[in-house]
């Protein structure tokens, strides 16, 4: 996988991770749903009505682009965001990478030595039956918080994070 960052010399990446994959495949549907519904609807009422032929077509054809179009596009989109909103757990720090289209960026990054504390949030049915929930790191740096939302095992993900917080802070007092 190509990361929106370059590395730092001799970091290794632990783990890229990204929302559940309950917060893609729903919304996936719903924008089909929402895409191809009305489409079915107009044909539908124009056949009924009787005026599935010459113009009445002709505008339901051009109509229909329009809006399967701006669907395409949303869907793309909707995806693209998923697809680009991640945490990279690195043997140095956490990096957060949100590109909502591809002419913006942002990132945040915490050096795991100034991670503070951390804390695991997950509650709700939906979160406990599917394994996700919410990291959250106070840091000692400019930015004091930084969370890791809606990602699966997040049990593990902080134990991680703590195992190589650790180490690092074990490795600064060891120099």
């Amino acid at each position: 996988m190509k990361l929106p960052f370059p590395l730092q010399e001799s970091e290794k990446v632990l783990l890229v991770c990204r929302r559940h994959w309950l917060f893609l495949y729903p919304g996936l549907a719903l924008r089909f749903v929402a895409a191809l519904v009305p489409v079915l609807a107009l044909v539908l009422l124009l056949r009924a009505a009787g005026a599935f032929d010459g113009i009445g077509l002709k505008i339901a054809l051009v109509i229909s682009a329009v809006w399967l179009s701006f669907w395409a596009v949303n869907i793309f989109l909707f995806k693209y965001r998923y697809d680009n909103d991640l945490w990279t757990i690195t043997d140095q720090r956490i990096v957060d990478s949100v590109r909502s289209n591809p002419l913006a960026l942002k990132m945040l990054a915490a050096d795991l030595i100034n991670i503070l504390d951390t804390s695991v949030n997950r509650s709700g049915v939906l979160p406990t039956f599917f394994n996700f929930g919410d990291i959250a790191c106070e840091t000692a740096g400019e930015r004091e918080s930084f969370a890791l939302k809606k990602i699966p095992n997040p049990q593990e993900v902080h134990a991680m994070i703590d195992r190589e917080r650790d180490r690092q802070r074990k490795d600064m007092h060891a120099v």
